[in-house]
């Protein structure tokens, strides 16, 4: 019998897709090529406007400097006699990442870019608490939604299905705040062919949305199941989640965050639970091999689900958020969804909401990591900045690999995702 694989992912096409070209190109680079200095080590950004691939020269450049995320401490308009130039960004005296952002215009539209120089980020702390009693929290949660019947429902979509894979709607009973229980959704393709199959639970990134399935990779021997977090069937008309966005769970990763047994995310980190519990339920499948992997919204919960469940054995990350979020309480940058910058901060700068933080950020799962993991981000993300990301790994004492694309901002580069794959399906052969 062929080897057996479980495998979790989710990338939104909205983040694997590279920013367009366009018709200026704004270069920033720091002057080491793996963009890391040490501690009190000055820092030189080279500036450089392009056009048909050459230097613009004469460009009028606007420039400005500091800690990613926060007000910046140097500002200057510049001119690209030559069409480049070298300015001095000065250094960081405690780990973190410095940035320079660059802007030309151009015919009146603007053309911006970046560059993040990290300063000894092996050695980023994180800011947020660890509860004395996050162990217990959890194991009472699961414990919780262990007592709830998976319930699954599965309604077989045949304008979906192909010749060789069945494409289901499906939802699961989940736990639901004051006693209730609620509903979790997807799309499950199965493989027609007899056997136990591998399978890949797709977690999602931020936002609500449709899923069609993954069929591709089901007619490839994988059950897949994407699945949306927000209780919602994940089959309805595209206008009905522009609605909800915009509408009743608009700012949703704030809800009832003065209350760690109600807030947002307790509901969807159990349900991932519960995704595994049904996944792991299926005659075709081998619960005996499982990875989870995911982007954004999606990395965290990655490594929120490798942290709560054992089940998991290996787990790929891209770009995780809800990192560190309290960093910006401590003068430097913290994790989407930036929940205490800005006027947000006039609410929920508060101590119920701060505890709650503890029992949900992505740091203290991180904490918890007993498999073996790869993950992968860039310096110039302004989503998920990488000192919040760096402080959630720093913390894994697992076998753990960490592939940088250092240009990379909120976005995947093909190669980034192929290598990640490939990774993940080498663990799982083995």
């Amino acid at each position: 019998m062929k080897k057996l694989l479980l495998f979790l992912i989710w990338l939104p096409a909205t983040l694997l897709a590279q920013p367009a070209e366009r018709l200026y190109k704004v270069v920033v680079a720091p002057d080491h090529t793996d963009w890391t200095y040490r501690v009190g080590e000055p820092v030189k950004f080279t500036l450089m406007v392009l056009h048909d691939g050459n230097p613009v020269k004469g460009a009028t450049v606007r420039y400005e400097i500091g800690p990613e995320k926060m007000d910046p401490t140097r500002k200057e308009t510049v001119t690209l006699t030559n069409g480049t130039m070298t300015v001095d960004g000065g250094t960081l005296s405690s780990p973190g990442f410095l940035r320079c952002v660059a802007t030309t215009t151009v015919d009146g539209k603007d053309y911006r870019n970046l560059g993040t120089a990290g300063f000894d980020p092996s050695a980023i702390a994180p800011t947020v608490d660890n509860p004395a009693d996050f162990d217990a929290f959890w194991t009472a949660a699961k414990a919780d939604l262990a007592k709830i019947p998976v319930d699954a429902q599965m309604t077989l979509l045949p304008e979906r299905c192909t010749a060789t894979v069945n494409v289901y709607h499906v939802n699961l009973q989940n736990w639901g705040t004051s006693g209730a229980m609620s509903r979790f959704y997807g799309i499950l393709c199965v493989p027609k062919g007899e056997g136990r199959f591998p399978a890949l639970l797709q977690v999602p990134g931020a936002g609500v949305r449709p899923y069609q399935g993954d069929i591709a990779n089901a007619e490839k021997g994988l059950i897949t199941l994407q699945i949306g977090i927000h209780g919602v069937p994940v089959n309805m008309d595209p206008a009905v989640y522009t609605a909800l966005a915009n509408g009743s769970i608009q700012n949703y990763p704030s809800f009832n965050l003065d209350d760690r047994d109600r807030y947002y995310y307790k509901r969807v980190y159990l349900g991932c639970v519960r995704a595994v519990d049904f996944l792991s339920s299926l005659p075709q499948c081998n619960a005996d091999r499982i990875a989870v992997t995911g982007g954004s919204q999606g990395g965290a919960l990655s490594i929120v689900t490798a942290g709560l469940d054992s089940r998991v054995k290996w787990l790929g990350a891209y770009y995780p958020a809800l990192s560190d979020v309290t960093g910006y309480l401590h003068g430097r940058a913290g994790g989407w969804p930036h929940l205490f910058t800005g006027q947000s901060a006039n609410w929920t700068n508060k101590a119920d909401k701060v505890k709650t933080v503890g029992y949900y950020d992505v740091v203290n799962f991180a904490r918890r990591v007993r498999v073996p993991g790869r993950y992968t981000w860039g310096f110039n993300d302004e989503t998920c900045p990488p000192t919040s990301m760096f402080a959630a790994y720093n913390l894994i004492t697992a076998p753990k690999t960490l592939e940088l694309f250092r240009d990379q901002g909120h976005w995947t580069y093909p190669e980034q995702s192929e290598r990640m794959n490939a990774w993940l399906f080498e663990q799982l052969k083995k």
